[in-house]
């Protein structure tokens, strides 16, 4: 096969290129921020919540194509954001972005883009990116942003090809909070902002891990009635059974869970030996299979937007849920202490467990919907009502 990058010479006024690991390249309009980026190309087929998406922890070292063709025309705002800072790497939309058109906008999305120094790439065929995913898996990209569209494609191939992948990658701890935080505050309300609250000390206390958490997780477990401290990724049994908790609660993030799993699987073990409460989720979900003699593998296309339906064992009923992960709990090899509780109906994927012989349980989408469906709420309920009957 012909090198493509030969035969495909920048078009005029392009100002962005995608590089992929195999020499093909894309063009298109660059925005936010110039300068270059590597990492794994993956799809979100969430219509709205961008910004949450671009700052959600779980997107490290990743590129999105956003499926939904209008990403940007809402504008952005600072209350629409899941960290302090944006994680994935860049987005690449189809339709260039508009002005915005929300009154809650603070600023257009190509300028806060720019601020938070992340890559736009528009005018993209979102399409043919997407089919190209589900076909080959999630590809290895260089994605660049010149305004004066001067690009060394060499080097970017180099780049891209040079990148080792996500698998064995610890990112947890890049990405992780650096010390212990109270957490206060609920969730949003239009005309109100977020609600205050949640430190009452007669609330069951949670002491929740941040392996690359949303804050909408927090905000979550303080609408369902509990009080949170975050401890870092990194932090001992020690360091946690100091908060004197009644529960423990296991974060999203990004990465290999096998990876992360070195320094928290033994932390996770001396949780379940104290009987408990234990609800993780995401990246948490799988980390509570790995600590209990599970498995984890790397999906073929992974599965991230706001529509996923996932069925209930227990009753059938069907939670339309947000997604976000690339890697999976493998079904077969669960010990016998563990119970199915969930599964994909996209692809009969796992999708939660609960063990039999302790209150603990996990779910591998994300309950506390920033963006996507509530119909997960009830998650954090359960947990903060095992919680109260254990005290």
């Amino acid at each position: 096969m012909a090198d493509p990058r030969v035969s495909l010479a920048r078009p005029d006024g392009a100002t962005g290129v995608i590089v992929f690991a195999d020499g093909r390249t894309i063009w298109g309009e660059g925005f936010g921020s110039e300068g270059q980026a590597v990492g794994e190309l993956c799809f979100n087929t969430a219509m709205t919540g961008y910004q949450e998406v671009m700052t959600d922890p779980s997107y490290a070292s990743q590129v999105i194509a956003f499926t939904f063709p209008h990403i940007g025309n809402v504008g952005a705002n600072e209350e629409d954001v899941e960290a302090g800072e944006a994680h994935a790497l860049g987005c690449i939309v189809r339709e260039a972005v508009t002005s915005p058109s929300n009154f809650r906008a603070g600023q257009d999305f190509p300028s806060w883009m720019a601020a938070t120094g992340r890559i736009g790439i528009s005018g993209v065929d979102t399409r043919a990116l997407t089919r190209l995913v589900r076909r080959e898996g999630p590809p290895t990209i260089a994605i660049a942003h010149d305004a004066s569209g001067a690009f060394d494609l060499d080097a970017l191939h180099k780049a891209a090809a040079d990148w080792p992948g996500l698998e064995g990658m610890d990112l947890a701890k890049q990405v992780s909070r650096e010390q212990l935080e109270a957490w206060s505050g609920g969730k949003w309300e239009l005309g109100q902002g977020y609600r205050m609250g949640g430190t009452e000390p007669d609330r069951p206390h949670v002491v929740a891990i941040d392996y690359g958490s949303k804050r909408n997780i927090f905000r979550n477990l303080v609408e369902a009635g509990a009080r949170v401290t975050v401890l870092p990724a990194g932090a001992s049994f020690d360091e946690v059974m100091a908060q004197k908790p009644d529960g423990f609660f296991l974060s999203n993030g990004p990465g290999d869970p096998a990876a992360t799993g070195e320094y928290a699987i033994p932390v996770i073990r001396q949780m379940l030996e104290t009987g408990k409460p234990l609800f993780g989720i995401c990246l948490g979900h799988q980390l509570l299979a790995l600590a209990v003699g599970g498995k984890t593998s790397k999906m073929f296309q992974g599965h991230r937007g706001a529509n996923h339906p996932v069925k209930r064992l227990d009753d059938g009923r069907v939670e339309v849920t947000s997604m976000n992960h690339g890697f999976a709990v493998e079904r077969e090899g669960l010990p016998s202490n563990v119970r199915e509780t969930h599964v994909s109906l996209f692809d009969g994927s796992n999708c939660g467990i609960e063990l039999t012989d302790r209150p603990a349980f996990s779910v591998q989408y994300h309950p506390e919907a920033s963006p996507g469906p509530q119909d997960s709420f009830y998650l954090f309920e359960r947990f903060v009502a095992q919680m109260k009957e254990d005290a």
